[in-house]
């Protein structure tokens, strides 16, 4: 089941929409009518580090369009200060207002070794990993927020990989993701302070074990259409959910009137499923994080009753 807002007039910026959660949270915002700014480095003429030429910020904006709101591509690269201040510039020019922030620039994966010891890991690409997974998110905020808070009930979301609930007591190796996917965490409790003067909210969004492009194509090498064969490799794989999901966990919180009220917090797709309704597209409302909490990871059998 779909969520039923009209954010129809609304202007959101997805700052890392190319592919995965960023694509189809902006996705979902124009299905529900709004303008999206979608950003990243990959465009149909210049494919970034990540090399994956084929998903396209032009391609999400078309996606937008399509859904029934209206998609606007911007290339930037959010370690640029000066594309940053560009892009807010044109938002500001072209619309005059920004209501939703998302925070979802990554791009990191590529860069972690993930069985290494902080030490044994390469200096350089650890703080390559800092740099795409926190100080894009800064770098991004200290443009955007002074135009999001001109009117109040702007909501910022930081979106990140795990709970608080989940990261807080569990090393999300190695060290440099850990660190990574942490940070977000904190920059949403920080910000929905500076920013409840303004009437505005902040919070970070998780989605669960997300079937990604890259995790159907390259780590499981199945489709959307098979995914569940990716379950012989690690059964586990059965609790994944479609990017689908936390995009409209994302829309049912921009169409909250009361969101506020989850200020600060952190917040999951599979969570926020059973406040809002919401279902990811086959009906199912996977609760991953709870899942992972619960079950016994190191088991080679997976029993996901009861958890989506």
């Amino acid at each position: 089941m779909e969520t039923t807002q009209n954010l129809t007039g609304k202007i959101a910026l997805v700052a890392g929409a190319t592919r995965g959660a960023g694509r189809a949270m902006a996705v979902e915002l124009g299905r529900a009518g709004a303008t999206v700014y979608v950003t990243g480095r990959t465009t149909r003429t210049h494919t970034s580090e990540i090399g994956r030429g084929t998903e396209t910020i032009e391609g999400t904006a078309e996606r937008v369009d399509a859904a029934g709101g209206r998609g606007i591509a911007v290339p930037t690269d959010h370690l640029e200060s000066e594309q940053v201040a560009a892009l807010v510039d044109r938002i500001d020019r072209e619309q005059g207002r920004l209501d939703i922030l998302v925070n979802d620039i990554w791009g990191g994966d590529i860069h972690v070794e993930w069985d290494k010891k902080m030490w044994e890991h390469d200096l350089d690409k650890g703080l390559r990993i800092l740099r795409l997974g926190i100080e894009t998110h800064i770098v991004t905020s200290h443009h955007a927020l002074p135009l999001l808070t001109r009117n109040p009930g702007g909501l910022v979301v930081e979106v990140t990989d795990g709970t608080a609930e989940y990261n807080g007591p569990n090393y999300r190796k190695p060290f440099y993701y850990d660190l990574a996917k942490a940070a977000p965490l904190r920059m949403a409790r920080d910000l929905a302070e500076e920013l409840k003067e303004y009437g505005c909210t902040a919070l970070c969004l998780t989605p669960g074990w997300l079937r990604s492009e890259a995790m159907l194509d390259t780590y499981f090498k199945v489709t959307e259409d098979d995914w569940l064969a990716g379950t012989e490799q690690n059964p586990h794989f059965a609790i994944s959910e479609t990017p689908t999901f936390v995009g409209r966990a994302l829309v049912a919180l921009a169409g909250d009137p009361d969101v506020a009220r989850h200020n600060g917090k952190s917040l999951s797709s599979g969570g926020l499923a059973k406040e809002y309704g919401f279902t990811d597209v086959d009906g199912s409302a996977p609760d991953a994080w709870r899942y992972l909490t619960e079950v016994d990871q190191e088991s080679r059998t997976a029993d996901v009753t009861g958890y989506r």
